[in-house]
C-alpha cells in the first residue's frame, strides 16, 4: 500500500517512543529481539550523572520547568533503540537531536498549561490505544517489559509521556481549530489515486526458531544453530506429513509476535527479508516451503492465501486492522490532512506560546545550540511564494 504519511508537527514529539514502537522483536520481518545491556551504560551514566552534578533545571518558563533528568531520559530512549538496531548516531546528528527534543519538552509543556478536561480525556485514550499496539507489536507482556529493560524505562514512565503527549497534540488541535471536511478528503482521494493502490499480497503462516540468545540478543554457538536446524527439519517433516500447521506453530514456534495468531502474517513485497518474500510469493496456496535461513532463524512458511493487487476504496479498513479500533482509508486522510494544517499554523503558535511565557534556556551549551538550530532553520526557509 502505498499510503504516505508526510511529516508534521508531530514527528518530533516522540522520537524516543516512535523508535522504541518500532523496536525489533523475533518475527518474520525483523531481528531477533533487545539487547538489555546495550543501553546499561546509558542508564548508569545518567544516573552517575545526577548524582555527580545534580538535576539542574535547564529550561523555565511561566508555570513550569525542564530539568536535565527530563532530557536525559529522551536522548536514552533514543540512543537504546539505536543501540538496539547496531546503529551509532553521529555526534552533530546527536546534538540536533538533543535540540529538537528539548524544543519538543518546552512545546508539551507549553500546550499542556492550554489543556482541558476533554484534551486531558483525549491524551489518555491516545495513550491507551498506543500501548495496546505496542503490546500487540511486542506479542506478549513479558516481551514489552524486556523491551521497556532494553530502553532504561518503565511502565509508568511510558505511558505517562505518551498521556502527556496525546494531551499536548489535543490542545494544540482544538486552540488551533483545525478541521478537515468530508469534501476535502474525498478530494484528496480523488486526486492521488496511486497513493491508494495495495500491491499485491500473500497471507502465510510461519514457524519460527531463533539463532539468537532471547535476553540478550546474541547470537547462538553453532553447536546451538546446528540443533535449531535439526529441530527445524523434523518440524518441517511433520508439517508435509500432514500435521495441523496452527498446531504446530502453537507447540514450536519462538516468533511472540504471531504465534497466538496460528503464526498468521499478510505481507506485501518489500516487507519482509528477500528470503522470506522469495519463498512466500513463490509457494502455491497450502504449500509448505522449504526450511528458510535468514539472519534471524529458520523459518518454515505454508501460503494461505493469495491476494491480488487493487485500490483500496474510500470507505474500506486499511489493511491489517482489526476491529474494534479499525481504522478507514478516509478517517486515515483527515488525519494526515488535519496534522498537515496544523503543521503550517503551529510553528506560529508555540513561538506566541514562548514568548508569552517568557521561555528562557538556562544552559548555556543547549542555548547555544537552539540559537544555531533557529539560524539554520533561517537559511533553509522557502523564499516567499516557494513550497505552496
Amino acid at each position: 500500500m502505498k499510503i504516505r504519511t508526510k511529516a508534521n508537527f508531530f514527528m518530533v514529539l516522540g522520537m524516543s517512543l516512535m523508535a522504541f514502537s518500532s523496536a525489533p522483536a523475533a518475527t518474520a520481518n525483523s531481528s531477533a529481539g533487545p539487547n538489555p545491556s546495550a543501553t546499561d551504560t546509558n542508564v548508569n551514566l545518567n544516573t552517575a550523572m545526577t548524582a555527580l552534578f545534580g538535576n539542574p533545571v535547564i529550561v523555565k518558563g511561566k508555570g513550569f520547568e525542564v530539568k536535565q533528568s527530563d532530557l536525559d531520559e529522551a536522548m536514552t530512549g533514543i540512543k537504546a533503540a539505536a543501540a538496539m538496531r547496531n546503529q551509532v548516531i553521529p555526534p552533530a546528528q546527536m546534538k540536533m537531536l538533543e535540540s529538537q527534543m528539548l524544543d519538543r519538552l518546552i512545546q508539551v509543556q507549553l500546550l499542556l498549561q492550554k489543556a482541558t478536561d476533554a484534551d486531558k480525556a483525549a491524551g489518555k485514550k491516545m495513550a491507551d490505544s498506543q500501548m495496546k499496539t505496542l503490546l500487540e507489536r511486542a506479542g506478549s507482556q513479558e516481551a514489552l517489559n524486556r523491551q521497556f529493560t532494553a530502553l532504561g524505562m518503565s511502565m509508568g514512565q511510558l505511558r505517562a509521556r505518551l498521556t502527556q503527549e496525546g494531551t499536548a497534540q489535543a490542545a494544540l488541535l482544538r486552540e488551533l481549530k483545525v478541521t478537515v471536511t468530508d469534501d476535502e478528503a474525498k478530494k484528496y482521494y480523488d486526486d492521488h489515486p496511486a497513493d491508494f493502490e495495495q500491491p499485491d499480497m500473500v497471507r502465510i503462516a510461519q514457524i519460527f526458531l531463533s539463532t539468537h540468545d532471547p535476553v540478550t540478543g546474541a547470537e547462538l554457538s553453532d553447536t546451538e544453530t546446528a540443533a535449531k536446524k535439526k529441530e527445524m527439519d523434523d518440524i518441517l517433516k511433520r508439517a508435509r506429513a500432514g500435521e495441523n500447521f496452527s498446531n504446530l506453530v502453537e507447540q514450536y514456534s519462538e516468533d511472540v509476535a504471531s504465534k497466538d495468531k496460528g503464526g498468521i502474517y499478510t505481507i506485501a513485497r518489500g516487507q519482509t527479508p528477500p528470503e522470506i518474500e522469495a519463498a512466500a510469493f513463490s509457494l502455491n496456496t497450502n504449500q509448505i516451503s522449504d526450511v528458510v535461513s535468514t539472519t534471524i532463524g529458520y523459518h518454515i512458511i505454508k501460503l494461505l492465501a493469495k491476494i491480488p493487487a487493487k485500490k483500496l476504496a474510500y470507505d474500506s479498513i486499511l489493511p491489517n486492522q482489526t476491529p474494534p479500533d479499525a481504522l478507514k482509508v478516509s478517517d486515515y486522510i483527515k488525519t494526515q490532512l488535519t496534522n498537515q494544517k496544523a503543521a503550517k499554523l503551529a510553528p506560529a503558535y508555540v513561538a506566541a506560546l514562548r514568548k508569552e511565557a517568557g521561555v528562557e534556556i538556562l544552559d548555556p551549551d543547549l542555548k547555544t545550540l537552539e540559537l544555531e538550530s533557529e539560524s539554520e532553520a533561517g537559511t533553509n526557509a522557502p523564499a516567499a511564494g516557494e513550497g505552496k
